[in-house]
């Protein structure tokens, strides 16, 4: 801060000034020296960044003080920046560095305006500024450098309070190109067939390394690529290959070369441009019987530069002509076709498909196939007569039965004979007649005799008498 001296010194010199201070918003001031201040210029210090001020001053003499002046404008206290911060070497060819760097920490309230770039070379300590107007960029490239010259390089941020404290590099720079040999950094969908459909475009970004600036050129199919056909654009880093409007006589094989002096890095990219395919060939009925008809042809000859997925056959009355989806998406170059109307008469036609989609057109069959009933002929079948004969055999034994004198007794049993056999019952191969007594008790058979041969069965039969009373 500056002041004119008092124009009336009230007749003793003026020994001094005092400065005072205060905040704006603030009635409170502060004095800023106690020894008294010779000149009419001041430095005050330890304010506060961005917050407004106001000064006075007053006027010393062998009397004592003068009243204060005016106060003056208020003004907002600003600061430098910090220094820029990683400052590193991006680049570096036979006369040009390239240098990058990051903002510094700490910006305050008057900004950042841009940044300087200063270098000295090596044994000297005169700095010569690299740009004279401030760049606002983090990165800069030094020019006109002479080739094996060292240098130190330093950047300073610069605002309204001024230049900040210079970040330097510690090590000088040797300006000589750094050859780097050539890498081609092939993305990983291109590491495979690059397919794409006709009328799309094409648009491949194919990055690299190398230094200096490598040569790039392309080879198709091991001619030189045609710019009518295909665009090629390259950069210091990457080439692009751009197709407006893909055809199919775009594909092939790409050959991308990238040199550097004697080294030569290479990739080929193998790019499919896709259309529908053509129809198949010859359809033709092969065999019809009963409700079915089978179906054969052959794989179409453009195949749309894609593999053939699938078919799709169909059917369509004689009578109507209209055309009904059979199968979709089938493989093989036969089919069976079942379950048609007895009496009508079939046209058939297929389909190719990839993965564009069906061929536009299909291929018919120049025959049709007419599905006749077959006449019925009822076959009576034979049988072998049924043989019913069987030899007796007794399904129901005779049981051992205990009688009373003078009351009936029976002896049951069942026997199964075809023909009816003749039945006999004997009590020691004697008969049995009228009523039981009780020397008829005994063992009592019952034999069963037919032609095919005969069984018998036995039973004990007790006569008890009545005790009387």
């Amino acid at each position: 801060m500056t002041w004119d001296p008092p124009h009336y010194d009230g007749g003793s010199p003026i020994l001094g000034y005092y400065i005072e201070r205060k905040k704006k918003q603030s009635s409170r001031w502060m004095r800023l020296n106690f020894d008294l201040c010779k000149e009419t210029t001041f430095e005050p210090k330890k304010m506060i960044e961005g917050v407004p001020y106001e000064v006075r001053v007053f006027a010393v003499n062998a009397i004592g003080s003068s009243r204060p002046s005016e106060p003056s404008k208020a003004f907002i206290p600003l600061a430098v920046t910090s220094e820029p911060t990683v400052l590193v070497v991006d680049d570096v060819t036979d006369t040009t560095v390239t240098m990058k760097w990051r903002p510094p920490d700490t910006i305050g309230a008057a900004g950042l305006d841009g940044y300087v770039v200063e270098y000295c070379f090596e044994g000297t300590d005169e700095w010569i500024v690299a740009n004279p107007e401030m760049t606002e960029k983090t990165k800069f490239t030094i020019t006109g450098l002479p080739p094996e010259s060292k240098i130190f390089v330093r950047v300073k941020a610069i605002n309204k309070a001024g230049a900040s404290t210079p970040r330097t590099l510690q090590h000088p720079i040797l300006v000589k190109e750094v050859i780097e040999h050539p890498k081609i950094r092939l993305p990983r969908h291109l590491k495979q067939m690059y397919v794409r459909k006709v009328g799309e475009v094409v648009n491949l970004v194919i990055p690299f390394l190398g230094k200096p600036r490598p040569k790039v050129s392309w080879l198709k199919n091991g001619e030189t690529v045609e710019p009518t056909q295909v665009s090629i654009r390259n950069s210091e880093c990457d080439s692009i290959i751009f197709i407006r409007k893909a055809e199919r006589k775009h594909s092939g094989k790409y050959e991308m070369s990238v040199r550097v002096e004697n080294y030569v890095d290479t990739a080929i990219l193998d790019i499919q441009i896709v259309d529908l395919p053509g129809p198949p060939k010859c359809v033709k009925i092969d065999e019809v019987w009963g409700e079915n008809v089978a179906l054969e042809w052959t794989p179409p000859e453009d195949s749309g530069n894609a593999p053939i997925t699938g078919y799709t056959i169909q059917k369509a009355d004689k009578k109507t002509m209209e055309w009904y989806t059979c199968v979709e998406h089938y493989h093989r170059c036969c089919i069976t076709l079942t379950e048609l109307v007895v009496g009508n008469e079939y046209y058939f036609r297929v389909f190719s498909e990839n993965m564009c989609g069906l061929s536009e057109s299909a291929t018919s069959s120049k025959d049709s196939a007419l599905i006749v009933k077959e006449a019925l002929n009822l076959k009576t079948p034979e049988y072998n007569d049924y043989n019913f004969t069987e030899a007796p055999r007794f399904t129901q034994p005779l049981i051992n039965t205990f009688a009373i004198a003078g009351y009936n007794a029976t002896l049951n049993c069942s026997v199964r004979a075809n023909p009816r056999p003749k039945v006999i019952w004997m009590k020691n191969k004697i008969a049995i007649i009228d009523d039981p007594r009780p020397y008829d008790g005994g063992t009592y058979s019952c034999k069963a005799v037919n032609d095919l041969g005969e069984a018998q069965v036995d039973c004990k039969l007790e006569v008890k008498v009545p005790q009387e009373l």
